[in-house]
């Protein structure tokens, strides 16, 4: 007999497990246990942990079923006994649903079954139990659908599938002349059933199964299944979950919000997961069940009356009409409401963090099931932190790493220009479900979206109402607009989760998925046309609306506080313009990682002196071009001096191939020709001449300086010049002169010695002195294994890990993503090693770099200037490596900060 507990069971303010067993019983799990613990009314269950999800995909079916039998037979006998209930009871039947449950929040991602324990005879007895006939036969149809759908494999598996319940039921409403589920008589729910069963056999070739413990078995196994399902592995890409965790299944006694005009069920959210404002919100419906409010089939109402009366103002409707239609439930069920209100308190002054809520009111009592930390946008994420911060139920160290840095992102994107906004065209108005700006072609479907987006173009996913299956299409689209759906729906919800712009419940929109058209009015669009949503007012606009930057708010600058103050390491911005080192100083760098000197020779009066000196026949001629570049070099420089004000800059010497200043087709070489007054000949000689068959690894880098010193001479007069022009102005100045694709102490050697003799030459030229610092990049794997000789030449390293990455692995940036889609698909690397810093390989040669470098040198200042600098993993992995800094693009560099911060802390 196994000796380890699979099964934890929880009720009567009792439980097995605790809120801090989130790996084992999943993040559902843990907190019904822990609202058990705490006295909060929760109907009673069991959960089975996530090792037996594990074990489901590595012993098969049949053997998990035995391995649990005794154990789930046990908790279902606890159920009973504090229910009164019994299950298989053709008199007292307990109906149980059947939900997932990860240790992170997957919302929609993974199957749910409900009323779980029906059949001819159980359904008569609920009838007969609760003197409502039309309850017992509305549950037993949606548990036959559900059943069917999830288990039975009935559920559409295309686009182009339709499903087979919603066909019948379709087909029923025209019958009957009605347009909701809800208007559907007794008699027309018992035909349902029956025409469900049928489908069922026609489909399957098997009857719907009447045994209960049959049903639950299913189900059980259907809910570990369902972790392997398509968008489930989609959403855990998305947001880095392993799939090692696996998920729990919890089951729990059936409460109904189906029950009558006395029953309800709702979300709610301790503060608005939108905006972070500090009000109670959410939605509910009278007589429906959970799936009833997200699906957004019926308009959904507000739960407060402040709530009810905001939304009525958005949407035009009268207070007179709002009271008589849709009550908020304060003013419905108002001693549910005080109950429920005390309890949303109670949680989240528990929790200390915002609350996302599931509730049914079952015949006027009130029931939880479920409460988690709720989804939020970047801009909720941040003002929830520093408004809990600032009320004190949370301390600094909590705030920062309660923020998470990629979610930052969002705050940094676009919003709507005022100035455009002028003209927009406002075609119709819905819910604004998920903040931002957002312009796109419209799209439809989730695989057209996903298509469009990966041949570059922007597109806003238009539905009625999303479900799971639509995630590949969101996460590809600017933003979503649908028909249907409030603040709670399943677009609302994981569009916030993603950060996407979302506009929920337009029901203004008619949308044709067989003609792909939208009507708005007497306004027809057609898939491929442009609209434009904003998530913050729920407006949607005809056409293109220009976009500008966002502006950041004082709870953003308390933030970034924050995270320098507990980050151990520093961040620096990768910046080669003016502009771009001003964006970067705004966001917090602390300095210049990496200034791409080539970049500033690509503008039109100076990639001519460029061309000039790669024409040129001798050395005599390359410095007559060399010169003209000269004070423009010196100018670039003392601008960016000028805008860090003392904070240290990096400037890398040329790094590219010459062959990248020179054009490769004969019309631009032979306009090249004319525009420099020489032979087309001599220009497609010398084209030839740079030719190379891997550039990559060609002539480039220090390589170039090597070759012909004049360009390092000409670059290090031009850095040294004007750091001291801008040091005599009285702004401090600390130069860093970076040398890339050493591979050798040699070159490093012969490189510094060109730079240290045009630096005394300045020197003495103007009797005066300034201090500088030579170092190299780290990119080459020969480099970081001989750090130690490197070293004694090197004052620092900056690893460019986007080469080191290029070469180490043997994939080619230019050409990874032919492979890397499979790659990732089939595990054989788990995320794309130039985003993410590969830590097993390119990770060791950092390491070894700045432990040898340091052993000569214990004081050398290491950083990194790929782009690896602005991922959140990465950034950590830098932190514990013992960098000193990471420089990124200016607008990661906030994302960057946090993410120190948050590896300073753990």
């Amino acid at each position: 007999m196994s000796t380890v507990k699979r099964v934890y069971t929880f009720g009567n303010k009792q439980a097995e497990g605790n809120g801090k067993m989130r790996e084992l019983l999943g993040g559902k799990g843990a907190n019904l246990a822990e609202m058990n613990l705490v006295g909060i009314p929760v109907p009673p269950g069991f959960t089975i942990t996530t090792e037996v999800c594990t074990e489901y995909y590595e012993k098969g079916r049949d053997a998990v079923v035995e391995m649990i039998r005794p154990e789930v037979e046990k908790a279902i006998k606890g159920i009973e006994k504090q229910t009164g209930m019994t299950f298989g009871s053709d008199t007292m039947p307990l109906l149980v649903s059947v939900r997932s449950g990860a240790r992170a929040s997957m919302p929609g991602m993974m199957d749910t079954i409900l009323n779980l324990g029906l059949n001819d005879t159980a359904v008569k007895a609920l009838a007969k139990r609760t003197g409502n006939d039309r309850f017992a036969w509305d549950s037993y149809r949606r548990f036959v659908q559900m059943y069917g759908d999830v288990v039975l494999g009935m559920k559409p598996q295309s686009k182009e599938d339709e499903d087979p319940f919603e066909v019948i039921i379709d087909e029923m409403k025209k019958e009957r002349g009605v347009r909701l589920d809800t208007e559907l008589s007794t008699d027309d729910l018992r035909e349902l059933v029956v025409k469900f069963k049928a489908a069922v056999k026609e489909r399957t070739g098997a009857d719907f199964p009447t045994n209960p413990w049959e049903q639950l078995w299913g189900a059980i196994m259907a809910v570990f299944q369902s972790w392997m399902n398509e968008r489930a592995i989609l959403y855990r890409k998305l947001n880095n979950i392993p799939a090692e965790w696996g998920t729990a299944v919890n089951v729990q006694a059936m409460v109904f919000g189906n029950m009558g005009d006395r029953s309800a069920t709702g979300v709610a959210f301790t503060r608005d997961a939108a905006t972070g404002e500090n009000i109670f919100n959410g939605e509910y419906l009278i007589n429906a069940q959970g799936e009833d409010v997200v699906a957004g089939i019926r308009t959904p109402q507000q739960i407060t009356l402040e709530g009810s009366r905001r939304w009525a103002a958005a949407q035009g409707v009268s207070e007179e009409e709002r009271k008589a239609k849709y009550p908020s439930l304060e003013e419905a069920m108002p001693a549910a409401y005080k109950e429920l209100f005390d309890i949303q308190e109670h949680l989240e002054r528990y929790f200390t963090d915002m609350q996302d809520l599931e509730f049914t009111i079952q015949d006027g009592k009130l029931w939880m099931l479920q409460t988690r930390n709720g989804k939020r946008t970047g801009a909720a994420m941040l003002k929830i932190a520093m408004d809990m911060l600032a009320e004190g139920l949370i301390d600094e160290k909590t705030a920062v790493l309660r923020c998470e840095p990629a979610k930052l992102d969002e705050l940094l994107h676009p919003v709507f220009d005022a100035t455009a906004m002028k003209n927009a065209k406002v075609l119709t108005k819905g819910l604004p479900a998920s903040p931002g700006a957002a312009t796109g072609e419209v799209v439809f479907f989730a695989e057209d979206a996903a298509k469009w987006n990966r041949d570059g173009r922007k597109v806003i996913l238009v539905r009625i109402e999303t479900s799971p299956e639509d995630l590949s299409g969101m996460n590809a689209a600017e933003g979503i607009l649908t028909a249907r759906g409030g603040m709670t729906s399943h677009a609302a919800v994981v569009a916030r989760g993603m950060g996407k712009c979302c506009v929920s419940g337009a029901g203004e929109l008619i949308i044709d998925y067989k003609a792909r058209t939208i009507r708005i009015g007497d306004t027809l669009i057609r898939e491929g046309d442009w609209i434009s949503l904003n998530g913050s007012t729920g407006e949607v606009y005809l056409g293109q609306v220009a976009t500008k930057a966002a502006e950041l708010n004082d709870d953003f600058t308390k933030l970034l506080g924050l995270a320098k103050k507990y980050s151990v390491m520093r961040v620096r911005a990768n910046a080669d313009t003016p502009g771009d080192a001003r964006t970067a100083f705004s966001f917090g760098a602390e300095g210049i990682g990496l200034c791409r000197t080539e970049h500033m020779f690509f503008e039109n009066t100076r990639i001519k002196a460029m061309r000039e000196m790669i024409l040129a026949d001798d050395e005599a001629g390359r410095r007559v071009a060399l010169a003209k570049l000269l004070p423009m070099q010196r100018g670039d420089f003392e601008a960016l001096f000028e805008v860090m004000n003392g904070y240290p800059v990096t400037v890398r010497l040329l790094d590219p191939p010459l062959h990248e200043f020179v054009p490769q087709d004969e019309k631009g070489q032979r306009e090249m020709a004319a525009e420099m007054n020489v032979s087309y000949d001599k220009i497609k000689a010398r084209v030839d001449a740079l030719h190379e068959v891997n550039p990559m690894l060609g002539h480039r880098g220090c390589r170039l300086g090597n070759t012909y010193p004049e360009i390092t001479e000409m670059q290090a007069r031009a850095i040294i010049e004007a750091a001291m022009n801008v040091e005599k102005r009285g702004i401090p100045v600390k130069v860093e002169i970076m040398v890339p694709l050493v591979g050798n102490h040699k070159e490093l050697r012969y490189q510094r010695d060109i730079i240290e003799h045009v630096a005394e030459e300045v020197f003495a030229e103007r009797n005066d002195k300034m201090e500088y610092m030579v170092g190299t990049m780290i990119e080459i794997p020969r480099a970081a294994v001989t750090a130690d000789q490197i070293a004694e030449v090197a004052d620092f390293f900056s690893f460019g890990t986007n080469d080191l990455t290029q070469m180490t692995l043997g994939f080619s940036r230019d050409d990874i993503g032919k492979f890397l889609p499979v790659y990732l698909d089939k595990g054989l690397i788990k995320a794309d090693p130039f985003q993410t810093l590969d830590q097993n390989g390119v990770g060791q040669l950092v390491k070894t770099g700045v432990f040898k470098g340091r052993d000569v040198k214990p004081q050398l200042k290491c950083g990194i200037c790929g782009e690896h600098g602005g991922d959140p993993a990465s950034v950590e992995f830098c932190h514990f490596a013992g960098l000193n800094y990471v420089s990124c693009s200016p607008f990661r560099v906030p994302i960057a900060w946090l993410a120190a911060a948050h590896a300073a802390l753990k």
